[in-house]
């Protein structure tokens, strides 16, 4: 076991590798071309990568004629990524440029982490969920009676999520907050209703998002917080 654990840990020890990894916890599929242009790197390099990846079980593969997307092997691997960074000593050293610190603080303010809310608009989320009696927490945190019935109110269906054995509720640690936020098949399913009824939009392609108008109403009326995360900041 101690073996496979090294042979993990080497595979993510490639700064490449990793970063290919982050880019991927938007849950979209990406081909080899968009890794190596997004990551700067050749595609030929990046296509090495990807093998080593799929190899170790942390990707997925579909062929769709001459071209390979890329993903995930699902949210039990997105859940250990954000579970690594969020314990990754923090580094001191300055970012390099305008853009970088822009995109940086746009991920920290909210952005999806595989398919739920995270930064500091999920946080927010779940601590009025905790607040206002929809989670419990007690060894572990499970949905209330009232939080089932207030899903539903939201148009949050938690079956449509349901793949193999995956949980209701979940915590995972928010590597910018050092904080839980809610995944599982709830976190998901509240993250959707986000999209679906337009209270959050995304950045270009990235995983950052904002928070729109409606948003900002729709957080003070189902969710209690008159603050919400600034909606008004842009990133490139």
């Amino acid at each position: 076991m101690g073996g496979d654990l090294a042979a993990l840990g080497s595979v993510l020890a490639d700064r490449t590798r990793a970063d290919a990894c982050l880019l991927l916890l938007d849950n979209r599929r990406w081909t080899c071309s968009e890794l190596a242009s997004a990551l700067g790197v050749a595609r030929s390099t990046m296509t090495e990568h990807a093998n080593v990846l799929v190899d170790a079980g942390l990707l997925e593969q579909e062929r769709a004629g001459r071209h390979r997307y890329l993903r995930l092997a699902g949210d039990e691997t997105a859940e250990l990524l954000e579970y690594l960074v969020a314990r990754s000593p923090r580094r001191t050293t300055m970012r390099s440029s305008l853009r970088s610190v822009s995109q940086h603080d746009a991920l920290r303010r909210g952005r999806t982490c595989y398919d739920h809310l995270a930064g500091v608009l999920g946080v927010q989320v779940t601590q009025s969920m905790l607040a206002n009696g929809y989670l419990r927490d007690q060894l572990g945190w499970s949905l209330t009676p009232n939080g089932i019935e207030w899903l539903a109110s939201v148009g949050a269906d938690v079956e449509a999520f349901d793949h193999g054995r995956r949980p209701l509720v979940r915590q995972c640690i928010d590597w910018t907050e050092r904080e839980p936020h809610l995944a599982g098949r709830a976190g998901a399913a509240l993250c959707d209703q986000f999209f679906v009824h337009g209270w959050i939009a995304r950045y270009g392609t990235t995983r950052a998002v904002r928070v729109t108008d409606e948003g900002r109403t729709a957080l003070v009326d189902h969710f209690s917080i008159a603050t919400p995360v600034d909606s008004t900041a842009t990133a490139s």
